[in-house]
């Protein structure tokens, strides 16, 4: 078994976006296995264990991932991860990954498929960021290589960081700015671990599209829920989604109904499902699938740097 201990800086992005595209295609088609995510909660965070078997790319395994927000006061990330690939055919262990930076990577491809195909300009956009982690970081750049990103506006509740953010992209015309202003945008992403709505949908004109990446767990939203009214809501994953994205709370509220969900992504990827109007507004809520960490896991096995770990004799 191989152990790939960091991701390499050279994988390039093009390519992240591109498998991540192919898996979401699969699981479009009906052609994977994949459990929901299953949590372990802790007074201050959680873990989480996603498996997943991708027949396309001959790929199994499992990825334990973290989530802990206020681990950046103990200057850890706030979300850590590990995968183990499976061989499908003999079920030996074939690799372990450090699948922190590679997490944060797969979930800004999968935003950037998702605003490819659902935002209704396809060069040029203005886009919005509400966070300014590393989330917010690798979404810019998934994104920025589907769009010309001609202005990027930020809001963060932490001004340090939102400055860092703007010193690391010197390219970008960035605006740190209110969060009104920040979602007067084309494309809007919402990173933060926030409980309570940090959008609201008077903000929001048609035709924007808006990728929910924070809520990833129960209790969890970024969103208004009269955005999720005024819009078309795709998810990754039906059941993941009606349990720990975007829209869990206003399904338990009673605002919100599974039925409303306009379709997944990989139908849309597929042509299944689209964006009905320019004006529409469309939500890409985002929860996080395991073939998106067994798709980027295959480009890592091919190019990353490992060290050889004896697993049986």
């Amino acid at each position: 078994m191989k152990y790939y201990f960091e991701a390499d800086p050279n994988i390039d992005f093009d390519k992240v976006n591109n498998v991540v595209e192919q898996a979401y295609a699969e699981h479009g088609s009906g052609n994977v296995q994949m459990p929901p995510k299953m949590y372990v909660n802790f007074p201050h965070g959680d873990f989480r264990t996603m498996p997943a078997y991708l027949p396309a790319m001959n790929i199994a395994g499992v990825k334990i991932v973290n989530v802990h927000p206020d681990n950046r006061a103990l200057h850890l990330p706030s979300v850590m991860a590990l995968t183990l690939i499976i061989d499908p055919q003999t079920g030996v262990p074939q690799a372990l990954l450090n699948a922190t930076r590679l997490t944060d990577m797969r979930t800004g491809a999968a935003g950037a498929v998702a605003a490819k195909y659902l935002c209704p300009k396809k060069k040029e956009i203005v886009l919005g960021l509400f966070g300014a982690g590393r989330q917010a970081e690798t979404q810019l750049e998934a994104i920025s290589r589907v769009f010309t990103v001609t202005e990027l506006k930020i809001w963060s509740v932490d001004q340090k960081l939102a400055e860092m953010f703007w010193k690391k992209y010197p390219q970008h015309d960035i605006t740190i700015c209110s969060p009104e202003r920040a979602a007067d945008c084309d494309v809007l992403v919402t990173t933060t671990p926030s409980r309570t709505p940090v959008v609201k949908s008077e903000w929001v004109h048609e035709g924007t599209h808006i990728n929910a990446i924070g809520a990833d767990a129960p209790g969890k939203q970024e969103l208004d829920p009269l955005l999720l009214k005024r819009g078309r809501v795709f998810v990754d994953d039906v059941e993941q989604a009606a349990h720990s994205g975007e829209i869990n709370v206003p399904i338990s509220m009673g605002c919100f109904t599974q039925d409303m969900i306009a379709g997944t992504l990989g139908e849309v990827v597929l042509g299944k499902k689209r964006r009905n109007s320019p004006e529409e507004i469309t939500i890409f809520d985002s929860t996080g699938l395991a073939l998106q960490d067994l798709a980027i896991a295959s480009i890592v096995m091919k190019q990353g740097k490992s060290i050889e770990i004896p697993f049986y004799t």
